[in-house]
């Protein structure tokens, strides 16, 4: 398992295996070094060699933490942030998750006995799910690891695919929290922790929610915020301790650059922070997705080292493979990341600052707008009896057509048909296939309920039952708020933040998301909408907090979205690729997808009747089926 994932730590590794102590138990890791790179191997034990970590990810606050514990009595052997976990649980117990501050998934083994009798595994991911952990229960045992590959390699995971998680896959593109697309293996959710006693070995372990993001002092002091000037005051120096917290690693710090707000502040703070920074771009010349001129002039602005990768088709087509293999699980989105990072590592980088969660946090994203609207939409549907809502469905489809795109079209419909098929608004916005007959030309969908136990707590894991419990906490908040937190709980950590990790780590190259720092996520979620948003404008309160910091071009204009040129390469020098790609569905996949359904969609689009995003789809899902199954 370990060997399989190499090129998340090509630096060294680390093993723990006691029989003695802990029977039937193994732990293993390996190391991208990049804070205290002599003497922060792992496992790290605490003095008495009783309590063990490992540990994948960043903790921003370790210095504070260890002055802390420090004066707590607790002595310390290294440098690193990973020995603070140790000292933290001695000192706190499971309730020093609330005192980290980064990304993280952690497995903390203790074998004393002052609390069980039996040796203790405690696994924890970061509150937004930055890092990933996935975990399996067979008849041999519980295994866990951060990447499903690994699981593969280890011979615990079932090279069958869940129909549960290939229905949240098509529909949205990416397999949703807190399934996997393997049968019986899930993930523990963003904002969770696991306990185990580690002689029992074939009972299913619960997760159990560790983070409340209303709870904190930051969440307190935004809700004392009133209005939209007072608001943009206390934004600004949370962002500057945000990108300068993630600036800590003794190797250097580069950053991903585009043409769009988000990245460019943080390239604003970051060179005000560190001179000399790097910077990166992706290049498409002679296109009209091109942000190269807009990225050089926030790097001339800001005074980063800046370096622009060209891409043309024939490298992506090149290199495609390769792309679609760093994928740990399929998604229709990440390759555009890939290159990116491939880049980066290519000039020496192990670490590199993203704008990733701007457009979730600050509302970047047309669904802020458009969820309102399918809201209304399914509010009028409920008064209209099921048989004239279909007859009526015709009309309203080359309506929204004929004003927006035929995918807007079909994603309306769909909510207009069957309203309760999901449980906000917001996820009709995000639909790729559509509930309805577009998901069922391709699969024969799978919703399955999640099973809870008296107390509460999900003993089946369900893609469905973790958006609803989004949908609830999302209810509870004041208008766009609510779409900002579905965005978050959904598209954000089962799309983007999945994929940047798996991409970067397939190149041996870790992505920090400033703008994801907990105490600023924390902060932001709960100011109250008049000091949140202003006048329908996107990213205002953003924008206002670092306004003398970029070139007025970049303040003012519209939303681009970071991709590459899929819509001219699938028609051009991609073409034969998708099409003998889907002239022969792969084994593990054949069984569940229906081949006459595939051919329509690539028809459709070849016609111009459908994004390129679903044919895309398809074919990563086929070939990643084709590669590990």
């Amino acid at each position: 398992m370990a060997a399989a994932m190499r090129h998340r730590g090509p630096d060294d590794d680390g093993f723990l295996v006691n029989e003695e102590r802990a029977p039937g138990l193994a732990l293993g890791m390996r190391r991208l070094s990049i804070i205290d790179l002599k003497t922060g191997r792992q496992p790290v034990w605490n003095e008495a060699r009783d309590v063990a970590v490992i540990f994948n990810g960043e903790l921003y606050n370790y210095r504070e933490l260890r002055e802390r514990l420090t004066l707590s009595g607790h002595r310390f052997s290294t440098q690193s942030d990973t020995e603070i976990l140790v000292h933290a649980w001695e000192e706190w117990g499971e309730d020093c998750l609330e005192e980290l501050r980064g990304m993280f998934a952690l497995a903390l083994l203790d074998l004393r006995k002052r609390y069980a009798t039996a040796p203790l595994l405690f696994l924890a991911r970061d509150p937004l799910g930055i890092k990933p952990l996935y975990y399996t229960q067979t008849s041999d045992g519980f295994a866990f690891a951060s990447e499903v590959r690994a699981l593969l390699a280890g011979g615990m995971a079932s090279k069958k695919v869940s129909q549960d998680a290939l229905t949240s896959y098509f529909l949205f593109g990416s397999v949703s929290e807190p399934v996997a697309l393997l049968d019986g293996v899930f993930s523990l959710p963003p904002g969770h922790r696991m306990l185990l006693y580690v002689p029992e070995r074939r009972r299913m372990p619960r997760a159990r929610a560790w983070w409340d993001a209303t709870r904190s002092p930051a969440a307190k002091e935004a809700r004392t915020t009133r209005d939209f000037s007072s608001a943009v005051r206390s934004l600004r120096p949370r962002l500057k301790d945000a990108v300068r917290a993630h600036l800590i690693a003794d190797v250097p710090v580069g950053l991903f650059l585009s043409s769009g707000l988000d990245s460019g502040a943080i390239a604003a703070i970051a060179a005000r922070e560190r001179a000399g920074i790097c910077s990166f771009t992706l290049s498409f010349p002679q296109t009209a997705y091109d942000e190269a001129p807009l990225a050089r002039s926030v790097a001339k602005h800001c005074g980063t080292k800046h370096r622009e990768i060209p891409l043309e088709s024939d490298a992506v087509v090149a290199r495609l493979d390769e792309a679609v293999a760093a994928l740990d699980q399929p998604s229709m989105d990440g390759i555009n990341t890939y290159f990116v990072s491939w880049a980066a590592r290519e000039a020496g980088l192990k670490v590199a600052l993203s704008g990733l969660g701007g457009d979730e946090l600050f509302g970047g994203y047309a669904t802020f707008a458009d969820t309102p609207r399918i809201k209304r939409l399914m509010q009028m549907a409920w008064f209209v009896p099921l048989p004239l809502r279909k007859a009526v469905a015709p009309l309203l489809r080359a309506v929204i057509a004929g004003r927006s795109s035929p995918d807007a079209a079909r994603k309306a419909v769909a909510a207009w048909v069957s309203p309760d098929a999901l449980p906000h608004s917001y996820f009709f916005t995000r639909a790729l296939f559509p509930v309805g007959a577009e998901l069922s030309r391709l699969i024969e969908p799978r919703f399955r309920p999640s099973s809870v136990a008296a107390d509460g707590v999900t003993l089946e894991p369900t893609w469905l039952g973790w958006l609803e419990r989004a949908a609830d906490g999302a209810r509870k908040l004041e208008g766009t708020g609510s779409v900002s937190w579905l965005e978050m709980r959904s598209y954000m950590a089962s799309t983007l933040l999945r994929d940047t990790d798996s991409v970067s780590m397939a190149r041996s190259l870790e992505v920090r998301v400033p703008l994801l720092d907990t105490p600023l996520v924390e902060f932001v979620g709960a100011l109250p909408g008049a000091a949140r948003w202003r006048d329908a404008q996107p990213k205002a309160l953003l924008s206002e907090a670092i306004a003398d910091l970029l070139p007025p071009e970049i303040l003012t204009q519209k939303k681009r979205t970071f991709t590459l040129p899929w819509e001219e390469w699938l028609r051009g020098p991609l073409r034969k690729r998708l099409e003998a790609s889907f002239a022969e569905l792969a084994p593990g996949l054949a069984a569940y997808v229906h081949g006459e359904g595939v051919r329509e969609v690539w028809s459709t689009f070849l016609a111009g009747k459908t994004s390129w995003s679903r044919p895309w789809s398809i074919y990563v899902m086929n070939e990643w089926c084709r590669r590990h199954l």
